[in-house]
């Protein structure tokens, strides 16, 4: 049964605003998430042509390497908040990006696809773990601004590492170059944590922000209409995000004749605008309410749907780098744009909606949904567009962001009714 709800008690910033913060540990949960970034941008480039020649792989074949990755990093979001519990967040975190660095550097060393699909899995696994535990963190101990600034890094690891697959290949390089480069991040990283691991406070995500209640199982959890809205919008949000970075560079390439620079240039384009824009919406949110900034963002990223997709005079054999392309390259950057904060937005909004006892349990849930959708999302577009070509790819987006914005319209309706169902305390 679903305890009494007074979005009083759960705001949507910090649990606590007086909890000492440590400057170099905020630092560090931003260089991670830079880290945790690359991996899945790299991909984009590295995947067509120069890992499927290495393979001699189809065109959709990079499916399996996703759902490997994704599933992993399903299971490991899932279950970190008990992760947490039971080995520290500093150790966990430690062990996790070691695990991702093993598996970075059992690409660079696969002899075969199968292998590569293998370590895929660890790959992923250590990712879910860095990536849960730190949205829970920073949804326990900061508010909106601040994550915002992390999902910033994010953006910042996934706007370079295209940039440095591109430059690996344009200079002869091979695309195993730029994994050995992951490697040593997350080795970097790994590190840090290991040497951090007693100065990091995870009291409250043991406890929920209440050291005297002990968090509500993950069945209560599950039994909420409401985290289920938010784990297939998470699901869908996963997937409005990496299917432009995985598959616009072959679109445009393949189907649209843009040269292999420029369009290595527009994906780096379109992961930087999930940067600019969690840095700019981090300083908005202070001055716009947060429903409002939202609504705004879930309009936008229809709007830029329609634009990628829009192509002119289709049919017409364009030329090479038509200008008629820059509707499409606009389009993509400003649906990366308007989509950015929304992650941190929703995910900081959790508390409000399903109140911190709950919270880590649910926040874990979106990660791991968001990661599926991630991983499954843009496979199912590389079948359609083996089947039905590269141009479907644009069409399958706008179809998943017009049903993540019924569910988002759903979500705020049942949370508005729940508040509306909570008594009013005394007093008030």
């Amino acid at each position: 049964m679903q305890a009494a709800f007074n979005p009083k008690d759960f705001p949507v910033t910090a649990l606590s605003r007086n909890n000492p913060s440590s400057t170099m540990l905020v630092g560090i949960a931003y260089l991670s998430f830079i880290v945790i970034g690359m991996p899945g941008a790299i991909l984009g480039i590295a995947w067509s042509p120069s890992i499927r020649d290495t393979f001699g792989l189809p065109l959709d074949a990079v499916g399996a390497l996703l759902v490997a990755a994704m599933g992993s990093y399903f299971i490991a979001s899932f279950i970190s908040g008990r992760l947490v519990a039971r080995f520290g967040f500093g150790a966990l975190l430690a062990a996790a990006s070691a695990l991702t660095c093993i598996g970075l550097v059992g690409y660079v060393l696969a002899p075969t696809w199968a292998v590569m699909i293998a370590f895929g899995i660890l790959v992923g696994s250590g990712g879910g773990v860095i990536d849960a535990g730190m949205n829970i963190y920073f949804a326990a101990y900061y508010g909106p601004r601040l994550m915002n600034w992390l999902h910033a890094s994010f953006g910042i690891g996934a706007t370079l590492s295209p940039l440095l697959m591109t430059a690996i290949l344009r200079a002869g390089g091979v695309w195993r170059s730029g994994y050995i480069v992951l490697a040593l991040l997350f080795a970097i990283v790994g590190a840090l944590f290991f040497l951090t691991r007693g100065q990091w406070d995870d009291s409250k995500l043991v406890a929920g922000g209440d050291t005297s209640k002990q968090n509500f199982s993950a069945g209560a959890t599950l039994r909420l209409p409401l985290a289920w809205i938010g784990i297939f919008l998470f699901f869908l949000y996963g997937g409005q995000e990496t299917t432009p970075g995985q598959w616009a560079f072959p679109l445009f390439t393949e189907a649209r004749r843009v040269s292999s620079n420029a369009a290595g240039l527009w994906v780096s384009i379109y992961w930087a605008s999930f940067t600019v824009g969690r840095i700019v919406f981090g300083f908005v949110v202070s001055w716009v309410n947060a429903r409002t900034l939202l609504n705004l963002c879930v309009a936008g990223t229809v709007v830029g749907a329609i634009l990628f997709w829009w192509r002119p005079a289709p049919g017409v054999e364009l030329v090479v780098n038509d200008p008629s392309n820059t509707i499409g390259f606009i389009g993509a950057a400003l649906f990366g744009f308007t989509l950015a904060p929304m992650f941190a937005l929703l995910i900081t909004s959790t508390q409000e909606r399903l109140g911190a006892r709950h919270a880590p349990n649910a926040i874990g849930f979106q990660v791991a949904a968001a990661s599926i959708g991630a991983g499954l999302l843009p496979g199912l577009a590389g079948v359609l567009a083996t089947n039905n070509g590269l141009e479907i790819v644009p069409v399958f987006l706008l179809g998943m962001t017009i049903v993540a914005v019924i569910l988002y319209i759903a979500s705020t309706r049942a949370a508005l009714s729940v508040q509306a169902a909570q008594p009013v305390p005394a007093g008030d």
